[in-house]
């Protein structure tokens, strides 16, 4: 809704009040509830259990390029570019719950927590995956206590601190891999109510875990709370390393869901299409064309879900026999049948129902 400024003006023979209209943001929360309903409508298709949990998502940035001469524009050293990062959040099952546009110098670890905490649909993951950059001791203790499993891939994973329980404690085969530094257990305690009230702070929708993130950036002896996060996500870190090294089949998984997730980066990239350049400026502008493109993508999904499905129920009525281990190596991410530049036909016309199933159970 738009905000008005009255004011009155005097004189000039009391020509009354003069109403200033300011911009409104409207479009883009049209934006977010679109995104919304076609994630909502996705996920009753059958399809997509067979595809991946809905109770995983993952996390990933790509490089948008932008002018030079621009406040958000900064130059990446991996992509060798100046722009901004699109940073998207996928579920296991290939839909897009969020997108954000973020600087390229920023630590992406920041924001992996807000497209959970922001998203509405009825996708609501409590596994994070990403990349290295997706974790540090304040993100897995904030996770934590959010009630959500971080568990990103993580390289040189022997370069990181392993921090033992007591200092007393030792480890027969594996106690090189641990620190001489032990969990300061009182410091946890004796701030883990300040640490709750973060978190609830974040639930109710009062502030985002982005900006707590970045309060919690640095290591000043005037920033208690930091240190008792740092302390509490050493622990959570610990114990998840433990169980990614000792676990084949969880590293499978975390790669699994990455893998999707830069799928996607891909997928949306090919559908942004007719120049290489965001070309606004305004740094909402810049995250409206995000949020276009995020919808765009998230509808051709929606669409070659769709489209599979009815081909599936056309295969099974040729007798055709369908097993999860083939439904499961389908994806949407598919766009060699889409014609970008064709002719499109504006008509009126009733479209039938949607089939979200294909007519088989295990």
């Amino acid at each position: 809704m738009c905000e008005r400024l009255e004011g009155a003006r005097r004189g000039h023979g009391g020509r009354g009040i003069k109403k200033i209209v300011l911009p409104s943001f409207e479009p883009r929360q049209k934006l977010e509830a679109a995104i919304t309903d076609t994630i909502n409508a996705y996920n009753q298709f059958q399809l997509p259990r067979y595809w991946g949990d809905t109770r995983r998502a993952a996390a990933d940035g790509t490089q948008w390029n932008l002018y030079e001469n621009n406040l958000l524009s900064e130059r990446h050293i991996r992509y060798g570019g100046h722009g901004g990062i699109a940073y998207y959040h996928v579920s296991d099952a290939y839909i897009a719950l969020f997108s954000h546009f973020i600087p390229c110098g920023v630590w992406e670890a920041i924001y992996i927590l807000d497209g959970l905490s922001k998203n509405t649909s009825d996708v609501q993951p409590d596994i994070l995956h990403g990349d290295t950059q997706a974790q540090s001791a304040p993100v897995y203790a904030l996770a934590f206590l959010l009630g959500i499993k971080l568990m990103p891939r993580i390289r040189n994973w022997k370069d990181l601190k392993w921090y033992r329980p007591t200092p007393q404690e030792a480890y027969q085969h594996i106690d090189t891999l641990f620190t001489g530094e032990a969990i300061d257990w009182d410091l946890i305690a004796c701030h883990l109510p300040d640490m709750l009230q973060v978190a609830q702070s974040i639930r109710a929708g009062r502030i985002s875990p982005s900006t707590v993130l970045r309060k919690l950036g640095t290591a000043s002896r005037k920033n208690k709370l930091y240190f008792a996060f740092r302390e509490l996500g050493r622990v959570i870190r610990t114990t998840f390393l433990l169980d990614y090294i000792g676990d084949e089949d969880l590293r499978r998984i975390i790669q699994a869901a990455q893998n999707k997730c830069e799928g996607f980066n891909n997928f949306a990239q090919w559908a942004y299409f007719g120049a290489d350049t965001i070309t606004h400026n305004v740094r909402d502008d810049q995250l409206k064309v995000i949020k276009y493109n995020h919808l765009i993508s998230n509808l051709v999904i929606f669409h070659n879900c769709h489209t599979i499905t009815q081909a599936l129920k056309e295969l099974q009525t040729d007798g055709m026999k369908l097993t999860p281990e083939l439904l499961a190596r389908l994806s949407p991410y598919r766009t060699h049948h889409l014609n970008r530049f064709g002719l499109y036909e504006m008509k009126e016309r009733h479209p039938h129902p949607v089939d979200y199933g294909v007519g088989f159970e295990t």
